[in-house]
C-alpha cells in the first residue's frame, strides 16, 4: 500500500480540496480508473433515468452478467465522493465487478452532488431510487424481493441511511453493504487524527466535502448524514461492512457496527489491514482490493439466496 502512495505522491496533482467542485469532480474522474483491476465485459449494461421526487430524471446504469437466467438480486449501488464528486464512471470498474462476481444486477446512481445540491438531497435522491426499482424490478429483469443496497464512503452513509429508511417504510432489504461509510456527525474519533494527513482521504479535503454538502451544526447531526445518531436501528437489513485499517473513517465504521450488533442486526465486519480509503477502486495494484470485491460478493450471493428461500 505505502509503495502505491509513494507512486501517487510523486506522481504530484493538485489536491483535490484547492480545486472547484466542478474542477474537482473533472480531475477525480480522470484519475478515478488508473489502478483499477480490467473492465470487466458484462452482457448487458444499460443507462436509463429514475425520476426524484421533484421530477428530476436521476441517471442510472444497469450492470448484468447474465441475460438469460431467472431473475436476479438486484444491488443500488450509490458511490463515494464526499457527497461533492463521484459518478457512475468513476464507479464503472466497481460496479461491473460485483455484478460479475455476485452474479447479480446492479444499479448504480447518480444522486444530484453538492454544492448545487446540498442536504439533503442526496439522500433523498437515493431513497427515490430505492423505492423506484422495489416497485419497477420485475420491469429490469430483477427480483423485487431480492434488493439490497450499498455504496462506498459518502455512498456508504446513503446506504446505511437507506437500509434505516426502508426499515420504517416496510421494505424488506436483503443486505447493506457498506465500503468503509461515514456515519459520525463530527470528525473527532481518534482515527481521524492518526490518519489525518499522508495517505488518499485527508482532514482538509473531508472538511472541504462536507462544507459543501451540510451547512449548520443541526444539519451535520441529522441521522440522514451521521447514522450514528439514529435514535433506533434495530430491525434494518443484515450489514456487509468493509473498512480500511488506515482511514480517518475506521473508527466510526466499528462504532456503527457496534451499534447495528446492539440493536441485533446480524453484522459481517472486514477491516482490510495495511490500506487506506478509497482503496476498493485500486484492485490492478492492491490486492486487498480483489479480496473485498470477493467478500462483498459473496455477501451478496448468500444474502439474495437466503431470501429466495423465504
Amino acid at each position: 500500500m505505502y509503495s502505491v502512495l509513494e507512486r501517487m505522491h510523486r506522481a504530484g496533482g493538485t489536491p483535490l480540496h484547492t480545486l472547484t467542485p466542478v474542477q474537482a469532480r473533472a480531475a477525480y474522474e480522470v484519475g478515478a480508473g488508473v489502478l483499477e483491476v480490467p473492465k470487466a465485459p458484462l452482457a448487458r449494461i444499460e443507462d436509463f433515468t429514475i425520476p426524484a421526487r421533484d421530477g428530476y430524471p436521476l441517471p442510472a446504469r444497469l450492470y448484468a452478467s447474465d441475460t438469460t437466467g431467472p431473475a436476479s438480486g438486484l444491488l443500488l449501488y450509490l458511490h463515494g465522493g464526499g457527497f461533492t464528486i463521484g459518478s457512475i464512471a468513476t464507479h464503472d470498474t466497481l460496479c461491473r465487478e460485483l455484478a460479475r462476481l455476485a452474479a447479480c444486477m446492479v444499479v448504480s446512481l447518480d444522486y444530484r452532488l453538492a454544492p448545487e445540491h446540498r442536504f439533503p438531497t442526496a439522500s433523498n435522491d437515493a431513497w427515490d431510487a430505492l423505492q423506484w426499482l422495489a416497485l419497477h424490478a420485475s420491469t429490469l429483469g430483477a427480483d423485487a424481493s431480492r434488493l439490497a443496497v450499498g455504496g462506498d464512503s459518502a455512498g456508504g452513509t446513503l446506504s446505511a441511511v437507506n437500509a434505516i429508511l426502508a426499515r420504517d417504510a416496510g421494505l424488506p432489504l436483503a443486505l447493506q453493504l457498506l465500503f468503509y461509510p461515514g456515519c459520525a456527525a463530527h470528525q473527532d474519533t481518534p482515527s481521524h487524527a492518526t490518519y489525518a494527513r499522508g495517505l488518499v482521504l485527508e482532514e482538509p479535503a473531508i472538511s472541504w466535502f462536507f462544507a459543501h454538502y451540510v451547512q449548520t451544526r443541526q444539519e451535520r447531526e441529522d441521522w440522514r448524514f451521521a447514522p450514528l445518531l439514529a435514535p433506533d436501528v434495530e430491525g434494518v437489513a443484515p450489514a456487509w461492512i468493509g473498512l480500511a485499517e488506515c482511514d480517518p473513517l475506521v473508527d466510526e465504521g466499528i462504532d456503527y457496527a457496534d451499534k447495528l450488533r446492539l440493536a441485533g442486526v446480524p453484522v459481517d465486519l472486514e477491516i482490510y489491514r495495511g490500506v487506506t480509503h478509497e482503496f476498493i477502486k485500486m484492485g490492478r495494484a492492491i490486492p486487498e482490493a480483489r479480496t473485498a470485491h470477493a467478500d462483498a460478493a459473496r455477501a451478496l450471493r448468500q444474502a439474495f439466496s437466503f431470501n429466495s428461500l423465504e
